[in-house]
């Protein structure tokens, strides 16, 4: 068996509640709120979203139970917990390179998060100072951004972007709390961070999904979701259900192997996945079925692509009763799920400053959320004074793409499914059979189900997801 001291801190989860709070914040974020309905919009609902559910369980968990097994046996950062299993298991120590991967990606995605995430932060406060004026003008449950046109209030984000002191300083807050968290530590950050937020996050999301069945077309909006158009998923809109299962359970990018050292010995491994799993893929779907009610109760369109949430989701709230205040905590929520993500993105090189590096863990997160909201600053400054910048322009499928969308397709097409298909290979292959019988305690017949996933199937549908990521042509 493995030591379970740590190298990575003292510190652990209080208790597995607490862990599976923590691992759902990493897992639920933008890729829930925003990605899913757009891509859901985008490929027609109801075949997408089958299939989508379909590679949760059959791809996502077994990878989900890998991180968090390798966490778990390693007790340390990502590549020293990687390095432990691989010693165990008498295999190469090369084998940590997904492990430096996946704590690359985490750091990369990160610095262009956080400008995201800083849009989420604005149009809060654009949302918290207009139902500011609705309270000062008695009519607090009154539509969202009153006398404003559909393009002015569309042109909010085109202005935005335009705006170089406006995204730093959304950035720099954003990057500011989630350093601040971070550097607290397991037990008085992360934990707390997760303990506080996540009930609020699931309290506003049933309450406006809530609003959203009450005031919107709700049986529109879950028949779209729901029944499925066969003849609509393409090969296309496969791969990206396929992507959508990796992205929104945070695999590959090293999170839950981090937050899985931190696990108390004794826990289930499996039946935690296994919640995990559910909470996240539920979040999306309640996601879809918070945005689309209110979506085509005003007629406007669902497969609005990427501003669904920036452009058409504002306007809708303009004609929705109440909808100041809707949007207010609607933005609240996505930004609540924002935070809890990047925390973890974040958690991941600074666990491999103390672990690997030995610094102290204040010095570990100022040194990579230092370098994560650099490169941030490149990455929105792509939308205006570098607007024609094209890092990788040499390279075909990123020819045409600004700064942040080129560090985002990098990670995603590339360091995402290269980490996780090494997971699944590492597990499926080459770990020792008694270690993982040992540490995930799962009976007989699910542990040969396990393996047989991450052996044959997982690795198989991640190279997909690779091979028509770098050859996209090749889908059509």
């Amino acid at each position: 068996m493995v030591a379970t001291t740590t190298t990575t801190s003292a510190e652990g989860w209080s208790s597995r509640s607490a862990f599976i709070l923590a691992a759902i914040g990493a897992a639920v974020g933008l890729g829930n709120l925003w990605r899913f309905p757009t891509l859901a919009g985008e490929s027609g609902g109801g075949a997408f979203v089958i299939f989508y559910i379909g590679c949760v369980f059959l791809l996502g968990l077994p990878l989900l139970l890998a991180e968090i097994f390798i966490g778990r046996a390693g007790q340390t950062d990502a590549i020293g917990s990687i390095r432990r299993v691989a010693e165990e298991s008498n295999v190469s120590k090369g084998w940590v390179s997904f492990g430096a991967i996946g704590a690359l990606a985490a750091f990369l995605i990160v610095s262009f998060y956080s400008v995201v995430a800083g849009w989420v932060l604005y149009y809060a406060g654009v949302f918290a100072a207009d139902f500011g004026s609705a309270i000062a003008a008695g009519d607090p449950f009154r539509g969202a951004l009153e006398g404003q046109s559909q393009e002015e209030i569309a042109n909010r984000l085109t202005n935005l972007f335009a705006s170089p002191s406006l995204l730093l300083g959304m950035h720099f807050a954003f990057m500011g709390g989630t350093l601040f968290i971070v550097a607290r530590g397991v037990s008085d950050g992360i934990e707390k961070a997760a303990t506080w937020l996540m009930p609020a996050f699931f309290v506003l999301l049933i309450g406006i999904t809530i609003y959203g069945a009450v005031v919107g077309d709700v049986s529109e909006a879950a028949a779209f979701l729901f029944t499925p158009d066969w003849s609509r998923l393409t090969p296309d809109v496969m791969n990206s259900a396929l992507g959508q299962a990796l992205f929104s359970l945070s695999l590959g990018v090293a999170g839950i192997i981090t937050y899985g050292s931190y696990i108390r010995e004794g826990t289930p491994l499996g039946s935690t996945a296994v919640t995990i799993a559910i909470a996240d893929t539920a979040v999306a779907l309640i996601a879809g079925l918070m945005i689309f009610p209110i979506v085509f109760a005003v007629g406007l369109d669902p497969a609005a692509g990427p501003t669904l949430v920036f452009q058409t989701l504002p306007f809708a709230f303009e004609a929705m009763p109440a909808g100041s205040l809707i949007g207010l905590l609607f933005f609240i929520l996505v930004l609540v799920a924002a935070i809890t993500s990047s925390i973890s993105l974040l958690e991941v090189p600074t666990a491999y400053g103390i672990g690997e590096l030995g610094w102290s863990r204040t010095t570990s997160a100022l040194v990579f959320g230092g370098g994560a909201f650099l490169i941030g600053i490149a990455c929105l400054l792509g939308y205006n004074v570098w607007s024609d910048v094209r890092p990788l322009s040499f390279w075909p499928i990123f020819a045409d793409t600004d700064i942040l969308d080129t560090v985002d397709g990098f990670t995603g097409k590339i360091m995402l499914p290269l980490g996780a298909l090494l997971t699944s290979i590492f597990i499926g292959w080459k770990a020792d059979r008694r270690l993982l019988e040992t540490t995930t305690q799962l009976s007989a017949p699910v542990f040969a189900l396990w393996r047989f996933l991450l052996a044959w199937l997982c690795p198989l549908a991640v190279a997909t997801i690779l091979v028509t990521g770098l050859f996209p042509s090749l889908l059509s």
